[in-house]
């Protein structure tokens, strides 16, 4: 099993700065991928943006405003949002992939709320 926790998110205007992080404890043998996801009202929940052994992957809607880092030693993401506009607002969801006896697994947050004001 991974546990992960987040921190973060909170209320902001647009044009404003927030950062999430995202914990991952537990059994990390083999990492495939760690990222966000989003969620608006009435909306499907989307990729925002993921670190991957191969480098990272945004959405085309944060490309130049979301940062996405990994501190590998405290397996840790982060998302470092800029110029946010309330568009941005939902709940972010982390997400970890992990490979573990020879099966892909994915593990989800319990998501932490972005609201983004005008």
């Amino acid at each position: 099993q991974v546990q992960l926790v987040e921190s973060g998110g909170g209320s902001v205007q647009a044009g404003g700065s927030l950062g999430l992080s995202c914990a991952a404890s537990g059994s990390i043998f083999s990492f495939n991928a760690m990222g966000w996801y989003r969620q608006a009202p009435g909306k499907q929940r989307e990729l925002v943006a993921r670190i991957t052994n191969d480098g990272t992957n945004y959405a085309d809607s944060v490309k130049g405003r979301f940062t996405i880092s990994r501190d590998n030693a405290k397996n840790t993401v982060y998302l470092q949002m800029s110029s946010l506009k309330p568009e941005d607002t939902g709940v972010y969801y982390c997400y970890i992939n992990v490979t573990r006896a020879m099966r892909n697994w994915s593990y989800w947050g319990r998501g932490t709320q972005v609201t983004v004001s005008l």
